[in-house]
């Protein structure tokens, strides 16, 4: 018996969608290790890319952001990765807080 959860489905949906759009020279299966994926933070002007494990996919403030970037960037973005619409520094602090839980 397993339980679906509405954020992991939407989290799934969107890295799916993401990655099928993403440009193979920017993001290709070398530079992501197994169990983690590549995400966009920051200003459009000035991105960075960070590789996170999927587990954070089921952590609450996590999908906050997902939800964010579905309502600020939809499916189809640019970049052709996850983009998260928050600032680096931020984005940083919660990957902190994610690492010591």
């Amino acid at each position: 018996m397993g339980f679906r959860l509405p954020g992991v489905v939407s989290a799934k949906q969107i890295i799916k969608r993401s990655s099928a759009n993403a440009n193979q020279s920017a993001l290709s299966a070398a530079d992501v290790p197994k169990g983690y994926l590549a995400v966009y933070v920051g200003d459009e002007g000035k991105m960075k890319r960070f590789v996170i494990p999927v587990s954070y996919l089921n952590k609450p403030q996590f999908q906050d952001l997902l939800s964010q970037a579905e309502e600020e960037f939809g499916f189809d973005h640019p970049m052709g990765g996850l983009t998260i619409p928050c600032r680096e520094d931020a984005f940083i602090d919660l990957i902190s807080r994610l690492n010591a839980s």
